[in-house]
């Protein structure tokens, strides 16, 4: 049996001590970027939010028509959107849809603040606590019908409108003001509504 060594008690040195600031400041500047990247609920470079915005024409159902894929509606059709006005001047977000491959139907509940005049359309929306992502209505039909929405970039872009479909010649003059905006409409996914909800929410 091998002898055991006497060893002294670890004791950090001036070096080890240098290292461990250092290791923690990255780490610390690193999460702050990241939620600073989290946080950011600017509209997309060239693009302004609509002006003149009414909410309280805006209020109510809304149907997702069309969507950039993104992990928080993967999968999903029938997606709709409520929004509520809040005594504190907030908005309740309920977003719900269905999991097309199992036939579930999902629901869940934000909070949306207006970054600035509730007379321009742009919005922070979170699901999430604290973590707050753009929502900015970039073009609106004069009657409220359809909206484009993008988030704080063109990775997040969706049509919306009060039905669930829209007239051709209607959507096809969407596609093409999300496309001069730089959106990439080829990889819009185009969400289907042929189940009723189980809930029956008007």
């Amino acid at each position: 049996m091998p002898l055991l060594r006497r060893t002294r008690p670890c004791v950090p040195t001036a070096w080890s001590l240098h290292a461990r600031l250092l290791c923690w400041l990255a780490i610390g500047l690193a999460c702050t970027a990241l939620l600073a990247g989290c946080a950011n609920t600017h509209p997309p470079q060239g693009m302004q939010p609509v002006q003149g915005f009414d909410f309280a024409r805006y209020q109510g159902r809304w149907y997702e028509l069309a969507r950039l894929d993104h992990a928080f509606e993967r999968g999903m059709d029938n997606v709709s959107a409520r929004y509520t006005p809040q005594p504190d001047g907030s908005v309740q977000v309920v977003n719900r849809g269905r999991i097309a491959a199992t036939g579930a139907w999902r629901e869940a509940t934000g909070k949306a603040l207006f970054t600035g005049a509730a007379s321009t359309a742009s919005l922070k929306v979170s699901f999430f606590g604290p973590f707050y992502g753009g929502y900015h209505v970039v073009a609106l039909d004069r009657d409220y019908r359809w909206a484009l929405v993008v988030g704080e970039n063109t990775r997040y872009a969706w049509i919306l409108a009060r039905d669930t479909s829209l007239p051709p010649e209607t959507l096809d003059g969407i596609v093409q003001r999300a496309e001069a905006l730089g959106i990439d409409t080829h990889a819009f996914i185009w969400v289907s509504h042929t189940h009723a909800d189980p809930a029956g929410r008007p």
